[in-house]
């Protein structure tokens, strides 16, 4: 019997951010291959009021179309009214009027949140309207800042509390979920996917020669040029690693702060803004660095930690999310304090003995793959369900 998935993702790929949640998009396509799945996929589209909303950055998401193709998917972009910074409690509730509007009329078996917020309070009211179970998916942030913040935390337990099955990215997402008041026997471990056919080992000489690097070591950072990212505490690290250089992909509100802060203690001609990097590109990035030093506050479980190890590559992270569930051995790299010393340390020891490509690749233990993510989702859904 068909399965009929209604899935709400507030974070997913569209024209104008073709990275935007761009895991969330494999998962559901993953999800969408498996036998007897029919996919519905609404990825509302917050726009706040006028003339906020002629913003350049709100501009090209108001020519959006409403329903589209996306990738083999279809999906509706319905629009709900944002208010930015200030209007995170409301968001439900508008996002729930947003996707009800949209699939008015449709039959469903199930409702998939692919966020704990504000997907998972919305998914609930969708749910509770269509006479529905639900499931949620915790990723990193939704815990971490929504499940604290006085505004949001109350209707991300009430979801979770009312939720038929509960997903989460790691082990220690299932802790952090579980420190909040999350029974944690509603929760199912659900590991990312790669596609295992681009992230893969191969040529770092022809991977530099590619992104114009020359032979001196090279250390990358995948991810928003955000505070929480920590690149700044990277870039800190620079002077105790002379000859080393970091490759930085991604955009974000800090671009102009860290490269004052480069200018400032003297590695600026190190520092290299790549900007937005495609995904189909990454696999080159990932190849050319001898390792990957990503010192968040907060994560999940990265997709930029397990494609980087799937190219061979080692990685240096903070103790954050399921850090420990991959850097489970030396060849994996290294889990550093937040400090610049501590990561300048975990660098100069990888660069003096530097693991082979495929020691890296193989810690991974073939953990992460799309279809197994695509086949546990369906299966979870079928649970909840009742099937």
């Amino acid at each position: 019997m068909t399965l009929r998935i209604l899935s709400i993702a507030t974070l997913f790929p569209d024209a104008a951010r073709p990275n935007f949640g761009l895991f969330v998009e494999k998962s559901l396509r993953a999800l969408a291959q498996q036998p007897d799945i029919a996919l519905t996929v609404v990825a509302p589209v917050g726009l706040p009021p006028f003339p906020l909303s002629l913003h350049p950055r709100y501009r090209a998401l108001r020519s959006l179309p409403r329903t589209e193709t996306w990738n083999g998917l279809v999906v509706h972009r319905p629009r709900f009214p944002l208010i930015p910074r200030h209007g995170a409690r409301f968001n439900p509730a508008l996002v729930a009027r947003a996707v009800l509007s949209a699939v008015r009329g449709a039959a469903f078996d199930v409702v998939d949140a692919q966020f704990f917020y504000p997907d998972g309070p919305a998914a609930m009211r969708v749910a509770a309207a269509l006479g529905l179970p639900f499931s949620v998916k915790a990723r990193g942030a939704d815990i971490s800042h929504f499940g604290h913040a006085a505004a949001t935390k109350a209707q991300l337990l009430a979801a979770a509390d009312g939720a038929a099955g509960l997903l989460a990215v790691s082990e220690s997402m299932r802790r952090d979920m579980a420190a909040i008041g999350i029974d944690p026997g509603k929760v199912a471990i659900h590991y990312t996917g790669i596609d295992g056919a681009r992230f893969r080992p191969g040529d770092r000489a022809a991977a530099r020669a590619a992104l114009g690097i020359g032979t001196d070591p090279v250390i990358a950072t995948v991810g928003a040029l955000i505070p929480r990212k920590g690149q700044a505490l990277v870039i800190e690290a620079l002077p105790m690693l002379p000859g080393v250089h970091y490759w930085l992909a991604g955009a974000g509100e800090e671009e102009g702060r860290y490269r004052a802060l480069a200018e400032r203690i003297g590695v600026a001609g190190r520092v290299h803004m790549m900007g937005p990097v495609a995904n189909a590109d990454l696999p080159t990035l990932y190849r050319a660095a001898d390792a990957v030093v990503m010192p968040s506050v907060s994560e999940g479980l990265a997709n930029a930690w397990v494609e980087a190890l799937a190219c061979g590559t080692p990685i240096v992270i903070s103790d954050a999310g399921g850090a420990a569930e991959l850097v489970a051995s030396p060849a994996a790299g290294r889990i550093v304090e937040r400090t610049p010393d501590a990561i300048a340390a975990a660098v100069r020891t990888i660069l003096a003995a530097p693991p082979g490509q495929a020691e890296v690749a193989a810690s991974l233990a073939g953990r992460f793959d799309w279809d197994r993510n695509g086949r546990e989702l369906a299966d979870h859904l079928r649970r909840c369900a009742g099937r």
